[in-house]
Parts: structure tokens; C-alpha cells; sequence
């Protein structure tokens, strides 16, 4: 008795690996750690501060040390961070730039 779901196909490896293997290789890469400039770990959620100052392509404004930005949002990548603040739409800063507040 063989059931279609038992393997998956890999794209990154070109190989066929079994559904069980292909679920804890998923929740591994989900696992990605996002830390800012002094080590700590990032969570959706969390305040955070600019450790300097930093100028906005496209906004024509520069973002001073100290800044407090509230609310971000993790990306997936291990250094991208989400952020709103106020009269900047789309703003993603560098984890390496931020310290958790």
C-alpha cells in the first residue's frame, strides 16, 4: 500500500526525500535567529533603537540615533527587519543597525 503524499521532491537538492524529512527541514529554515548590533534576539513585536544615524533612499529624510521604533515585523531574511514609522511607507532596516529596547 503506498501512499503519493510519503515523498516530496526537493528542489534544492533535485532529490526525492520523504514528507516527514521534508517537514523538519522546513521548520529548521523556519528557525532563522534575527539579532541586533549587540547580540540580542529579535521577535515580531519588539521595540528597538537605531545605534546611528541612518538616511532614507527615497524618503529624503534621515533617521537619527536613538530613534525608537516601535512594532517590527521579521522578514525571513536574518538580517531584515520590518518597520513603520511615521511618514516612511515600506521602511526595512539591517538587524545590525538596531538595538533591542
Amino acid at each position: 500500500m503506498s501512499n503519493d503524499d510519503d515523498y516530496v521532491y526537493d528542489e534544492a537538492s533535485g532529490e526525492w526525500i520523504s514528507a516527514e524529512e521534508a517537514r523538519n527541514k522546513d521548520s529548521a529554515t523556519d528557525s532563522n535567529e534575527v539579532r541586533d548590533a549587540v547580540g540580542n534576539i529579535l521577535v515580531d513585536g519588539d521595540q528597538v533603537t537605531l545605534i546611528k544615524d541612518l538616511v532614507v533612499k527615497g524618503a529624503g529624510q534621515t533617521l537619527k540615533r536613538g530613534t525608537l521604533i516601535k512594532s517590527i515585523r521579521l522578514t525571513g531574511d536574518a538580517q531584515e527587519i520590518d518597520c513603520k514609522f511615521d511618514g516612511i511607507k515600506g521602511l526595512v532596516l539591517r538587524a545590525e543597525f538596531v538595538r533591542k529596547r
